[in-house]
Parts: structure tokens; sequence; C-alpha cells
């Protein structure tokens, strides 16, 4: 899970293995696999940093780890 800030500024909790794609609209625009989204304050560095420490965190010790 990854936690993102809606625009309200509720945090929200996320499984990163769900997202289907990010829309810049300028706010970041998490679409989900099941077609619902989430629009948040991260930008695509923020949300790129977090998705990629949450794959590293879930492969450790694996033949996946970077």
């Amino acid at each position: 899970m990854i936690e993102l800030t809606k625009i309200n500024g509720e945090t929200i909790l996320i499984n990163a293995l769900q997202i289907e794609y990010v829309e810049l609209i300028p706010e970041s625009k998490v679409i989900m696999m099941n077609g619902k989204f989430h629009i948040v304050t991260e930008d695509k560095d923020e949300l790129t940093r977090k998705v990629v420490e949450f794959m590293r965190a879930s492969h450790k010790g694996t033949e996946w780890e970077a």
C-alpha cells in the first residue's frame, strides 16, 4: 500500500498493484484497475518514487530485488 493525499487533504492508502495508469490534469488522477479513480496532490515524480519504493519492499530478498 502507498499513502497518498486527496485534494481535500484526506490521507488514503492505495494498493499500488491495482493502479492501471495516472493522468496528469494538472493534479494526478490515479485510475485503478476497477475503473474507479482518486485525484491526489502528489506529482508524477512523487507517485513514481512511492510505487518504486513499494515494489522494492515487496520483492526484497527475491530475484526481483534491485
